[in-house]
């Protein structure tokens, strides 16, 4: 569970870094564009990491329903951000996006290195 801990950790810490430079008055919306891909990769990671050790078997279907289920929620959170919560829409849109790229890419790299290594990942 060592990288849902990494990937919590990163990007607390640049939302931080963010929301402690002067004049930016977005922090809000890099905070809520942050949240829900953090939430969906390590969601994925801690689903990967209780499944793979007993069943890797059952990992496809898995992700496969995985990815559905962020599909409807990343839907879901977007709409609800802009539209309930009426956040600016760019300074939004441009954290979801760098943070669900950057957090996938990372859940992508520590997937690559569990199956080439072919154990279960650390605790």
């Amino acid at each position: 569970m060592r990288p849902a801990w990494w990937m919590a950790g990163t990007a607390l810490v640049s939302w931080l870094i963010v929301a402690a430079i002067p004049g930016v008055e977005s922090d809000r919306e890099v905070l809520f564009g942050m949240l829900a891909p953090l939430i969906g990769a390590v969601g994925t990671w801690v689903l990967v990491a209780r499944t793979f050790p007993s069943n890797p078997e059952r990992l496809t279907g898995l992700m496969v329903a995985a990815f559905g289920g962020k599909l409807v929620f990343f839907g879901a959170y977007v709409t609800v951000m802009l539209k309930v919560l009426r956040l600016e829409p760019l300074p939004f849109v441009i954290s979801f996006t760098v943070y669900f790229i950057a957090l996938h890419m990372f859940e992508a790299l520590c997937l690559q290195r569990l199956f080439g290594r072919g154990t279960a990942p650390q605790s």
